[in-house]
């Protein structure tokens, strides 16, 4: 039997920061309930009380709602033991599941494998030993447990491979498999959406709904991993992997958004840029690849860049005017700063760099002389090239000085007469402006220092040259 509505969960343990495999996990879960107008459940699995932190939790819901995944229900397992409770008693009392104080495997009889318990034939009883139990599951010897993803397919397991697998520590203490399979049928998920490394869970979880004769199951689908250049799973060797990292950094959401459903899913087509919503309308599950998706810090670059042109400088102006006001001071107006962007935004990889790179346009530069010098020249050459700049900004009107293009058109008109190679002039004009080898054009930092400062700065040049 089928679900008639589509309900999804994302399942993260508050027990660290969220990751950008979680991330995508969510994010596939999210957009496929947009896609089919279901459900998106957040469900908190905070019942390790120990590894659980309230900071981590709210990294996880802050960072959801940066990206725009907005969740329609949210519930904490830790809220939920008594529910538990009852269903374990009631596995206890129909002998499907037993006490057993064999911990280890190793502990029991000194081999490694399934352990299929000496005491699993004494359900229903109550410890009578004094080292610490648990309850474990009593798994049907012999079975093949099958099962069709809808990303990989049939997959079959025996359950001579899984053993009598534990639930719970106590009655107190559910383990995951039996919570997050008790959570799932109460809460009435249709489509299970998780990491491969869950595969091993599914025939557990499987067993566990036949305990309780359940008769709707969920469909499962379990994405790839996400690996490093390398092929081996994803860790901080290959980059950061927590999700508010890349926010600090100045990553645009639209561009996580982008980049992490590209690690798994293909739109059967050459496009690259979606938005949210665009995607909520062109998911589609069963498009997801099977074999692992290869994290490329270039290409979620390359998608920050594209969203990075793509602001308005309104929307720019908001999202780094805090960061100019930390690093800079508060002593610019806004059309001051709307032009430091307008130029920076090109060359900028992410927000910070919009910001970072900027400094040269709010502190006078300091540099060497011999910074000045382009190719064969020499001083006297760079100061006849300061000279002949210093005496085309004087020249300029304010409407050329107020218009990026005209000072562009302008300025390389003027450099290819210079000397019959622009270099002569640009070269010195931009260092004398910047202070920098690399930098924005002459003509781009003048539209933003306006005809005082660019000649103030040109003059201090030319006193460099002398000293």
């Amino acid at each position: 039997m089928r679900h008639s509505k589509v309900v999804v969960r994302f399942a993260p343990s508050p027990t660290g920061f969220l990751h950008l495999g979680g991330a995508r996990t969510a994010l596939f879960n999210y957009l496929f309930a947009k896609k089919n107008n279901g459900q998106f459940i957040l469900r908190i699995e905070d019942t390790d009380l120990v590894r659980s932190k309230k900071e981590f939790e709210q990294d996880i819901k802050d960072s959801l709602e940066w990206l725009g995944l907005k969740w329609d229900k949210i519930f904490y397992q830790s809220q939920r033991k008594e529910i538990y409770r009852k269903f374990l008693e009631q596995l206890l009392e129909e002998g499907k599941a037993f006490y057993c104080n064999h911990q280890k495997r190793a502990a029991d009889d000194g081999f490694s494998g399934p352990h299929f318990c000496s005491l699993r034939d004494k359900c229903g009883e109550k410890p009578r030993f004094n080292d610490r139990f648990i309850i474990r599951f009593k798994t049907p010897r012999g079975r093949d447990i099958v099962f069709n993803d809808i990303i990989r397919g049939r997959i079959t397991v025996n359950t001579e491979t899984l053993g009598d697998f534990a639930i719970a520590r106590s009655l107190k203490e559910p383990l995951y498999n039996f919570a997050a399979m008790i959570d799932d049928w109460q809460m009435k998920i249709s489509h299970i959406i998780r990491g491969e490394d869950h595969i091993s869970n599914t025939p557990k979880q499987i067993l566990l709904y036949e305990a309780f004769k359940v008769e709707k199951l969920p469909l499962y689908a379990h994405l790839p991993l996400i690996l490093g250049k390398d092929y081996s799973k994803m860790s901080k060797r290959h980059g950061d992997t927590a999700l508010h990292i890349y926010k600090q950094k100045g990553f645009l959401p639209e561009a996580i958004i982008n980049f992490l459903v590209f690690l798994g899913w293909n739109p059967k087509n050459d496009r690259e840029i979606f938005s949210l919503q665009e995607l909520e309308r062109e998911f589609i599950l069963k498009d997801v690849q099977k074999k692992g998706a290869i994290f490329n810090l270039d290409k979620l670059l390359w998608f920050n860049r594209n969203y990075i042109r793509k602001k308005n400088l309104e929307e720019l102006i908001d999202l780094t005017r805090e960061s100019f006001v930390k690093e800079y001071g508060s002593k610019f107006d806004l059309a001051f700063l709307a032009r430091v962007i307008e130029i920076e935004r090109e060359r900028a990889n992410t927000i910070v760099d919009i910001v970072k790179n900027s400094h040269y346009l709010f502190r006078v530069p300091h540099y060497s002389r011999d910074l000045l010098l382009w190719k064969e020249m020499d001083f006297n050459d760079v100061k006849r090239a300061l000279l002949y700049a210093k005496e085309l900004i004087n020249k300029l009107s304010n409407t050329e000085s107020d218009n990026r293009d005209k000072l562009k058109e302008v300025f390389l008109r003027e450099a290819g007469i210079f000397d019959g190679d622009r270099g002569r002039l640009l070269w010195p004009l931009r260092v004398a402006l910047s202070g920098l080898k690399t930098s924005a054009s002459p003509f781009e930092i003048v539209y933003v220092l306006g005809k005082d400062e660019s000649l103030s700065r040109i003059d201090k040049a030319l006193a460099i040259l002398i000293t």
